[in-house]
């Protein structure tokens, strides 16, 4: 795959554009090695990607980020959003308009999993029994709900991971995840 990266590189990093390119980088999350998911690398790009503290090496995606190749921008794009608070990379996101499939590409890699967690860090799933760790006022009703209430089967709030739906005195209502441990 890199001889077809070098052909349409002309062996060079498609980053930097400086050094010989040495690997064929498939961009995440895409995982076919696939020349239009791969950039070709050179071995100090390599080194920086991981590196958030290397601004000022990436100085060189004011030019890459506006390569013909989808692949190429989304890398670019994704890396230049770990810098996007220093003055050159907020200039350079700002000038630059991409398709909307390969922004979403690029911030891809950096969007977090919602995850739920309980009050002490345990991660929280559908159908969990959680205790209550503290006596909840549930709005909309005439009832609280005291510390050590056991809630069976919870659901997970999609959008949200801070809220749990759980069934107490047979009504459900929603639950802040802070205020539950989970039960094991």
């Amino acid at each position: 795959m890199l001889n077809k990266l070098n052909e349409r590189s002309g062996g060079l990093c498609e980053l930097c554009s400086k050094n010989e390119a040495i690997i064929a980088y498939t961009v995440s999350p895409k995982k076919e090695e696939a020349i239009e998911n791969q950039v070709a690398l050179c071995d100090s790009c390599i080194q920086q990607i991981d590196d958030k503290d290397k601004g000022y090496y990436w100085r060189h995606l004011e030019g890459s980020i506006w390569n013909p190749e989808p692949s190429i921008q989304a890398l670019s794009y994704r890396i230049l959003q770990n810098y996007k608070e220093e003055d050159w990379a907020s200039g350079v996101l700002n000038m630059v308009d991409l398709d909307e499939d390969t922004v979403q590409w690029a911030l891809s890699a950096l969007e977090v999993a919602n995850v739920h967690q309980d009050a002490f860090g345990n991660v929280l799933e559908n159908g969990d029994t959680v205790v209550l760790t503290q006596a909840l006022d549930v709005k909309g009703t005439n009832f609280s709900a005291p510390k050590g209430t056991v809630v069976k089967r919870i659901r997970l709030v999609h959008d949200n991971p801070e809220q749990i739906e759980g069934k107490i005195n047979e009504q459900m209502i929603v639950i802040l995840t802070k205020y539950v441990k989970k039960n094991n």
